[in-house]
């Protein structure tokens, strides 16, 4: 429940950042050419707003392994032995936890039934996600 709790948080947040990235290039575009990106380019656009996806996760799990979401729930991403995320080990996750998402979620409801809690994406990143204690 903390991890759809924290990807909920997470969602609010990376909407609003979706739609600055999206602003940066619709806008500019409209007013230099006067035409609509989106009938022209949707397909780059979309690439472009996956790889900022990638970013926003990408730079929260490299940089104290929490999202904002992940903070408030008080969860963390950390590798298998322990350490910190590194940049190569966040990528894989973020593309298997798109990989984890595609056939209805399959790969988040594996870790209800794997012995450690772990989902598809934390198996084949070598990553897990721990419950942080209380701060006083």
């Amino acid at each position: 429940m903390r991890r759809i709790g924290a990807f909920l948080y997470d969602l609010m947040l990376l909407v609003a950042v979706l739609m600055i990235a999206l602003g940066l290039i619709v806008v500019p575009y409209g007013v230099i050419t006067g035409g609509d990106l989106h009938q022209h380019y949707l397909f780059l656009e979309q690439i472009y707003l996956l790889l900022v996806t990638a970013g926003f996760y990408v730079y929260f799990w490299t940089h104290g392994g929490q999202t904002l979401g992940m903070k408030a729930w008080r969860i963390q991403v950390i590798r298998q032995d322990g350490q910190p995320v590194d940049f190569n080990a966040a990528v894989k996750r973020f593309v298997w936890s798109i990989l984890s998402l595609i056939p209805a979620g399959l790969g988040l409801w594996w870790s209800l039934f794997n012995r450690q809690g772990l989902a598809w994406h934390d198996s084949k990143s070598n990553t897990r996600v721990v419950l942080l204690a209380k701060s006083a």
